[in-house]
């Protein structure tokens, strides 16, 4: 792959997808896309980029953007904003909530959806203080294919045993072969959705809290504040962000700010009020006080 195919590539991904990639990324690039030549027939990287450049093959350009998509996951990733969840971020929710009963989360970039069951599984061992409450959980993921395995609910012994304790597995999954499959009821409090970033998402309305983790550090600093401000306005009144680790919205927006006791945590920023400039008094007051 020359530099040139190189800079085309990185282009079409940031394009499509936001992906920031850098130059030391090279290697990533021919190692995820190499298998998509295979599967589509082309010998070389060469051939996927002139494809690209000539073809509106949708099939290779959605295979394209989800072999460069991160999904990288597990359950209770993390551990803390989990936990932060269930101590914090749910209390307060249902008490502003109480009157309505009803309360809303997205898991923006969802992946194969181990985080909105780990959310799932921590509203269920709420029990009875969500009894009569609609609970609705929106997991949303660029790619396709990730969205169908998260719908299915169906997980290697492997992914089972990464962050997932063994009462609440032997609780809440069935064992199908060499494989687990998460409970009936915690798959239906889930609703999976397509979802690019890079596009409008006012349709999904607003939330209570919001968890948008490990996915603006693959977005360059312009495409991050735009993405941070969206989301803003998808937050309900003392709505919740959780970002992670390495994320953060300091430099990037003004309408969100740190929650000071919570590393990660983000609210809406209460707006600005400006103190009015001092009126000049006239100029013929002026001249009296003169004398």
């Amino acid at each position: 792959m020359t530099e040139l195919e190189f800079d085309y590539l990185r282009a079409y991904l940031k394009q499509r997808s936001g992906l920031a990639l850098t130059p030391e990324k090279r290697y990533l690039v021919e190692s995820r896309l190499t298998p998509v030549c295979r599967r589509f027939g082309l010998a070389t990287l060469r051939d996927l980029v002139g494809t690209l450049k000539v073809a509106r093959d949708s099939a290779i350009e959605k295979a394209v953007v989800e072999a460069m998509t991160t999904n990288e996951t597990f359950f209770f990733r993390d551990r803390t904003p989990f936990d932060l969840f269930r101590d914090v971020l749910l209390p307060q929710a249902m008490a502003r909530r109480a009157g309505q009963r009803r309360l809303r989360i997205w898991c923006a970039a969802a992946s194969t959806g181990q985080e909105p069951y780990s959310l799932a599984i921590l509203l269920q061992e709420a029990g009875v203080k969500l009894a009569g409450w609609q609970v609705e959980i929106v997991a949303t993921d660029l790619s396709t294919e990730v969205i169908e395995k998260g719908k299915l609910g169906l997980y290697s012994h492997f992914e089972v045993q990464r962050g997932l304790p063994v009462q609440w597995l032997l609780k809440y999954f069935t064992q199908i072969g060499e494989q687990w499959q998460i409970a009936p009821s915690l798959r239906s409090m889930v609703d999976y959705r397509p979802l690019n970033l890079l596009n409008g998402f006012e349709a999904l309305g607003t939330f209570d809290v919001i968890y948008c983790r490990n996915v603006l550090i693959y977005f360059d600093t312009p495409t991050k504040a735009d993405i941070l401000g969206r989301l803003a306005d998808r937050l309900g009144p003392e709505g919740a962000l959780l970002l992670g680790a390495a994320e953060t919205v300091i430099g990037l927006t003004d309408r969100l700010s740190p929650n000071p006791q919570h590393r990660g945590l983000y609210g809406v920023a209460a707006p600005v009020v400006r103190a009015a400039s001092p009126v000049a008094p006239p100029v013929s007051q002026l001249r009296v006080a003169a004398r």
